[in-house]
């Protein structure tokens, strides 16, 4: 049986929202202390980290992480207790949306496909904060 997955976004303004990869990035950085390592083991480029990083910089009042230019020494960047603090928040309504959509599609789940033909794309549905569609 299919078990469903939630992928969702958190908006807190027209240009301002948090999903999985700007937290997979936060949580890279944490781990490595670097903005390029967390790229580089995230697949992607060392501009698109810095972007994500800068977006989210500036979508709150408090910075998410600080970073400080290599060199000598060589350069890192380290989560502040707000970056650590949306880390958490995330994680743990992904784990509450994650038990509720299992239990709310547990019958759904049984007539998935367990194979779905190459090529194949699956719709995408946009919920808005009440659940209706937008």
């Amino acid at each position: 049986m299919h078990t469903p997955t939630v992928r969702f976004r958190v908006d807190f303004g027209r240009d301002e929202a948090v999903g999985p990869g700007k937290i997979a990035l936060l949580e890279r950085i944490a781990e490595s202390g670097s903005l390029s390592q967390a790229a580089r083991d995230l697949e992607m480029s060392y501009r698109r980290a810095w972007q994500l990083l800068e977006s989210l910089n500036v979508s709150f009042r408090e910075r998410v992480a600080t970073t400080s230019k290599g060199g000598v020494g060589g350069g890192g960047a380290v989560l502040t207790p707000f970056g650590r603090e949306l880390i958490r928040t995330y994680r743990a309504f992904e784990r509450d949306i994650q038990s509720r959509a299992e239990k709310r599609f547990k019958v759904i789940a049984r007539r998935a496909r367990r194979d779905v033909p190459r090529g194949r794309t699956v719709p995408t549905v946009r919920l808005s904060e009440r659940g209706s569609r937008i």
